[in-house]
């Protein structure tokens, strides 16, 4: 069956945004599309397979309880943003909003000054929302106990030293 579907049509079923417009997938690609075209940097698409990683480190920080990002090779020339927060108390746009905050402390530049503050740590969230290097996400929620965690992983990696923000 596959084998009848053309390349350039596979190509956009892969990295299509999510079917449903009520979907919160859907809602979170709109979330980083709008801080990109703030920028007028290309929107990003949804990389299913991106969001299959990001489902299994969302799904072990919910078993574990741990926090804290994935090892950087586990995920070459991917970047991760992560968040957590009281199971059932947020919404999409609450959990990507916490890193779309962080748009008051940024200041267009060369990575790592890129954040008025001082400390890009401070901003690291948002830059690599904003990060016109890279093109595509993929996010996944998973719940343990009373926390839950949105994990999304992006590509190529956007905080990259020496490159112009975004």
């Amino acid at each position: 069956m596959l084998a009848r579907i053309p390349a350039a049509l596979a190509l956009s079923l892969l990295f299509a945004a999510p079917a449903s417009a009520q979907s919160w997938e859907a809602q979170a690609l709109d979330l980083h599309n709008r801080e990109r075209a703030a920028f007028r940097v290309a929107p990003l698409a949804w990389d299913f397979g991106l969001a299959a990683a990001a489902d299994v480190y969302a799904s072990e920080l919910a078993r574990t309880g741990r926090w804290g990002h994935s090892p950087k090779a586990t995920r070459p020339g991917q970047g991760e943003n992560l968040w957590m927060g009281t199971t059932g108390a947020y919404r999409i746009e609450d959990m990507v909003g916490g890193w779309t905050g962080e748009r008051r402390w940024f200041r267009p530049g060369v990575f790592p000054a890129v954040s008025t503050t001082g400390n890009w740590i401070d901003v690291g969230h948002y830059t690599q929302m904003v990060a016109s290097r890279t093109t595509r996400v993929g996010c996944a929620i998973r719940s343990g106990g009373q926390w839950t965690y949105l994990v999304c992983r992006y590509s190529p990696s956007g905080n990259v030293d020496g490159r112009a923000m975004p």
